[in-house]
């Protein structure tokens, strides 16, 4: 009697129902072994297990493994509860069983589906038959699983596999996110220092210099799950700027739930791409917070500043990224000349060197600095005497004041919107009629769909502003508090510049311009106090 070295293949997908029980490892393991009880003919070699993976990809490892001991010959036969524990993609499958395992003199039995190449060739029809049942499962327990994947996103769900550095998973089925203490005072750290002008690299570098844990690290060494594989197995797992930089672009700090930020194009295929911003899943107020928003949306914006920083200090400079010229509206750079033994730190226009600029600007740094500062004491001085008045207004009257502003506002974008609209109608018109071609219309639907979402954005925004003064939030006091806060303030620094500074103009006779952060708001409320004024003198 010839005998057989088999191994035992054994497959559970992350999709399969968890309902049917004979789908389980334990379950599949016994039926191969009362199998393996009336074949004294088979000798187990192994057993290889897939745990939690998809039957339509064969990188499988357990299923390399076994393919690795097949091609070594220390195995000539596989033994599997039935063909979709094989795979469910009917091509492949269908090429291990008609050339794979025959080109490695392989008997491969399937079980339940009677399927013994020691006896006779399968049947192609009746095997090809159950591959494109199999397969036509997987097709749609992949769209099932997606679509409620989907669902759970849009309802505030948490539904990823490891949480963020900062949180720990919790609630019922762990879909829901709550504060890690510890993780979360770092996360602080790293925003608080961003706005204070150090860069993500030193940021890093301090945080591995107080032996503080990465993420990876950290998740490791208090038993949380995490991602294995790659960098997170080795030993050292220190901070990076690349971390710093993915922490301080992560929404999820500010309460908000951000997922569905990647898909796979197919479900035959494993590699994820990255979707467009637009359509990820945004929700709101799903956990606490961390990061305030404004200090988060502040930080934001400093990326897309001129953030060079001093050698020595690795500390972003005081001015870096707002100073504009007034001749040509470039970014001004700063430069140090050294002469008899004396420092000379000036800012200057680098596009009026290179003839860009026709009257390019140039200022001493003290002379800027005084000067800013002066003005944005002045500032927040005004700010302090506008807080003054708007105290002594009755609360009911400014928020008439706010629900006829936010009011305007919605009346106005909801008419533009509906112009939009109609042109959007009118355009399959004019491409039946042949005034457009089917390219030119399906241009123009795009673009007026597009305009037609930011204005529904737009409405959506004064509508939540709108119900927060009906709800009587205090929606003015935000802004108000954001220059008050800074009200003793003695000397300027880089996170004072960043929280209330928009940006320095400099022109070519040194004059600067100053605009502040919250400069709208504050002039309205300036018109809001002078309204006011005007009627009281009047009534």
């Amino acid at each position: 009697m010839q005998k057989f070295k088999a191994i035992k293949y054994i497959r559970l997908s992350y999709t399969d129902d968890k309902s049917v029980e004979s789908n389980s490892v334990s379950n599949q393991r016994k039926l191969i072994d009362d199998f393996l009880a009336q074949h004294p003919e088979i000798e187990v070699v192994c057993e290889k297990v897939d745990d939690g993976y998809s039957g339509v990809l064969y990188d499988r490892p357990a299923f390399m493994e076994m393919m690795e001991l097949i091609k070594s010959g220390a195995a000539n036969c596989v033994i599997v509860k039935d063909l979709s524990r094989l795979g469910r993609e009917y091509i492949e499958t269908g090429r291990y069983l008609r050339r794979v395992f025959p080109a490695y003199g392989v008997r491969f039995i399937a079980i339940n589906d009677n399927v013994d190449t020691l006896n006779d060739e399968p049947d192609d029809l009746t095997v090809s038959v159950k591959n494109i049942i199999n397969e036509a499962y997987s097709q749609d327990i992949s769209v099932k699983t997606r679509s409620a994947l989907d669902i759970k996103r849009r309802s505030g769900d948490f539904v990823g596999a490891f949480t963020v550095y900062g949180y720990l998973k919790t609630g019922d089925k762990h879909k829901s996110l709550t504060v890690d203490p510890f993780a979360a005072n770092v996360v602080r750290d790293i925003f608080r220092k961003r706005l204070n002008g150090f860069s993500a690299y030193h940021i890093a570098e301090e945080l591995n210099k107080a032996g503080i844990l990465s993420p990876l690290a950290y998740k490791r060494s208090e038993g949380l799950p995490y991602a294995k594989g790659g960098y997170a197995d080795t030993e050292e797992c220190k901070w990076s700027a690349t971390t710093i930089l993915r922490i301080l672009s992560d929404e999820i700090y500010t309460g908000t739930m951000v997922q569905g930020k990647q898909t796979t194009p197919h479900f035959k295929l494993k590699v994820r791409e990255l979707k467009h911003s637009e359509d990820w899943v945004r929700v709101e107020n799903t956990h606490e917070a961390i990061i305030d928003k404004a200090d988060f949306d502040l930080v934001q914006r400093l990326k897309g500043l001129d953030t060079r920083t001093s050698p020595q200090s690795d500390k972003v400079y005081l001015f870096s990224g707002v100073l504009i010229c007034g001749c040509c509206g470039g970014r001004m750079t700063r430069k140090i000349n050294r002469s008899n033994g004396r420092e000379y730190v000036y800012y200057y226009c680098p596009t009026g060197k290179k003839g860009g600029c026709k009257s390019s600007s140039m200022i001493k740094e003290s002379e800027l600095t005084e000067c800013v500062q002066s003005s944005l004491k002045a500032h927040i001085n005004s700010v302090v005497s506008l807080n003054s008045l708007i105290t002594s207004i009755s609360r009911e009257r400014i928020n008439q004041g706010l629900v006829q502003e936010y009011t305007g506002y919605i009346k106005s974008n909801e008419e533009q919107l509906a112009r939009v609209e109609k042109f959007k109608r009118n355009l399959y018109e004019s491409l039946v009629n042949g005034a457009l071609s089917k390219e030119e219309f399906l241009q123009y639907k795009q673009e007026y769909s597009t305009k037609a979402e930011k204005i529904k954005a737009a409405i959506q925004g004064w509508s939540d502003k709108l119900s927060e003064v009906l709800e009587n939030r205090g929606e003015r006091s935000r802004w108000l508090n954001h220059f008050l806060q800074f009200a003793e303030m003695e000397e300027i620094n880089r996170s004072v510049v960043s929280r209330l500074i928009q940006s320095i103009k400099i022109s070519a006779d040194k004059q600067i311009e100053v605009r502040f952060n919250y400069q709208d708001e504050y002039q309205k409320a300036v018109a809001f106090i002078e309204r006011i004024s005007d009627e009281r003198r009047a009534g």
